[in-house]
């Protein structure tokens, strides 16, 4: 089976909970990418900030994303997958999480993240379908 490490776009660069949305939506614009793994002052990751959150919770709110600390915009628990986790086990996690991308990790350590498109490629057309749906579901 397909693991998390074959699966994901290696290198995936962190926002530290102390940066400001801003930084965040810098560094999405130079990476190309539309989610960061939120790290803390202990290199840990606190969550995922997508670009939706900083429109829908800074932007859209009147807040100042120059002021606004990234770290505000973690979930209540990070959501990751291990390195070596296979193809349903990373399709179980985004489904009972409802998450579209995922932090990969070796031990502690941020190695990349896998995005369900990455997921999608590799799985049976049923079994993509179940995801689809329920990151559809309310």
């Amino acid at each position: 089976m397909t693991t998390a490490r074959e699966l994901m776009t290696p290198g995936a660069d962190c926002v530290q909970s102390d940066q400001s949305a801003a930084d965040a939506a810098r560094i999405m614009t130079r990476d190309g990418v539309g989610a960061l793994p939120i790290c803390g002052p202990d290199d840990k990751i606190k969550g995922v900030v997508t670009d939706r959150d900083i429109v829908v919770k800074v932007l859209g709110q009147g807040r100042d994303p120059g002021s606004f600390p990234a770290g505000s915009l973690n979930q209540e628990e990070a959501v990751t997958i291990g390195a070596d986790d296979d193809g349903e086990e990373i399709l179980a996690t985004m489904t009972r999480h409802k998450v579209r991308r995922l932090p990969v990790i070796d031990g502690n350590r941020l190695v990349g993240m896998v995005a369900v498109a990455d997921v999608a490629r590799s799985l049976p057309n049923a079994t993509t379908g179940e995801l689809v749906e329920a990151l559809s579901a309310d």
